[in-house]
């Protein structure tokens, strides 16, 4: 009866969205997938997830607009709260807007669509670009992987579809913001990110959605492709309400002298699990992985990054900074994989947790798995908690203790906040505030 209804629903969602009969199918095999496979056995506990009660896909008023003043008050007005507006006006180069299962607004600035840029919904590009969606979707990350990634292959909506011409270097970021609004939400958007040969892209992903008493679910994914001397920056800014299951899956292909760049700060949902990967496919590919996870009370941030080494002369670097309070729990899964033809590799892992009081945890389940003695790897890790001598310091120069206490926080972050663009540096910064009163 379950796989009944779940299979009506995936046919109309396709049906409404007008699809070609290649995706049809491959949402009605993977929903097979979905049903047959069991939870992850690793990391937090998921049983909280009510699948039967889910709602899998809630259609926006209106989808679609190039034009804020063409939204609805209601969604327009959430928006300009997050000062979406204003961000694109003063500093980017596009933006597109997520609102439930759909994009309900995208932009990108006529300077770089003359030069061949594409930004658009995920939608749009099967319709426009249905080849090279075709070429991509769900390649690095297969449906069959987990429960969850056969779950987003059936129920994918939204999302953004990113192509950057050869030698175009977008000096501006493009952004996307993904706002659940509905109690019991899935939402399963799809990203795509295409830099060809020479190339560069800045990507911003900020995140949100209200508090309501069921759990609510986001198992995204994000695919990045990038090209021979290619560069991306993936920079993400998430601060889910903490009654949600943040799962989302993201990877990237690096080619020859390629680079990706991941930067991802995590305040909200009740459970994360994200380790962005990176595939070093060509010579002299790099990847760097900079994070920064805050856990309070009811939350578990399981978090960190995975780098495949499989050419030579390929280098990584997985930083990742965490801070746990409140009966807050981080856990750290780190990952260097170095294949046998990955010669004269450099990896560098390291992992620092901050524990501000008793109640709270953070672990770390760094993993090498080398397999070419022509490397260099090497593993860090620290736990530890504010000391009462750098406490005593600052409170001898006249600073109150919360305010010192603060100030050793951000301290411990600015590695990873400073390479966030500087008005989610600030978004950030006074998130952290906020959690900390």
């Amino acid at each position: 009866m379950v796989k009944q209804k779940l299979s009506q629903l995936v046919l109309e969602i396709s049906r409404q969205k007008k699809e070609p009969e290649w995706m049809t199918k491959l949402r009605l095999k993977a929903l097979e997938n979905f049903l047959s496979q069991s939870m992850p056995r690793f990391g937090p506990d998921l049983s909280g997830i009510d699948f039967a009660n889910l709602q899998y896909y809630v259609r926006p008023k209106v989808i679609h607009k190039n034009r804020w003043q063409d939204l609805p008050p209601d969604i327009k007005a959430t928006y300009d709260r997050l000062k979406i507006p204003q961000a694109e006006k003063n500093y980017l180069a596009g933006n597109l807007a997520q609102y439930e299962s759909e994009a309900v607004y995208e932009k990108l600035k006529k300077t770089w669509e003359d030069k061949g840029v594409i930004f658009v919904d995920m939608d749009t590009a099967l319709q426009k670009y249905t080849d090279l969606v075709k070429d991509h979707f769900m390649n690095l990350v297969k449906m069959y992987e987990n429960k969850f990634t056969a779950l987003h292959a059936a129920f994918w909506s939204g999302g953004a579809f990113v192509y950057i011409p050869k030698n175009v270097c977008l000096c501006l970021p493009l952004q996307s913001y993904f706002r659940i609004q509905s109690g019991r939400l899935g939402q399963f958007e799809h990203t795509i990110i295409i830099a060809d040969e020479g190339s560069f892209v800045h990507y911003i992903e900020g995140c949100t959605a209200p508090q309501y008493d069921t759990a609510a679910l986001h198992a995204g994914v994000v695919e990045v492709y990038i090209a021979q001397n290619a560069r991306v920056r993936y920079s993400t800014v998430q601060n889910w309400s903490k009654n949600i299951y943040n799962l989302a899956t993201k990877r990237a292909e690096v080619l020859d002298n390629g680079r990706i760049e991941w930067i991802s700060g995590s305040l909200g949902s009740k459970v994360t699990m994200l380790y962005p990967a990176s595939l070093l496919k060509g010579k002299g590919a790099s990847s760097q992985h900079l994070s920064v996870s805050w856990a309070g009370q009811g939350q578990i941030k399981d978090t960190g990054g995975k780098v495949y080494h499989q050419a030579p002369n390929t280098s990584s670097s997985i930083i990742s900074k965490s801070i746990s309070v409140g009966g807050g729990q981080t856990n750290f899964r780190g990952l260097i994989n170095v294949q046998k033809n990955a010669s004269k590799t450099s990896s560098y892992m390291r992992c620092d947790s901050l524990i501000l009081d008793k109640k709270s945890k953070a672990a770390s389940f760094p993993s090498l798995d080398v397999d070419n003695q022509d490397v260099s790897v090497s593993h860090e890790a620290t736990v530890g908690k504010i000391s009462e001598e750098q406490l005593f310091y600052l409170q001898s120069r006249g600073i109150n203790q919360k305010e010192a206490t603060n100030l050793i926080v951000s301290g411990f972050i600015e590695p990873i906040v400073s390479e966030i663009p500087f008005e989610y540096a600030v978004e950030l910064n006074r998130l952290i505030e906020m959690e900390m009163k």
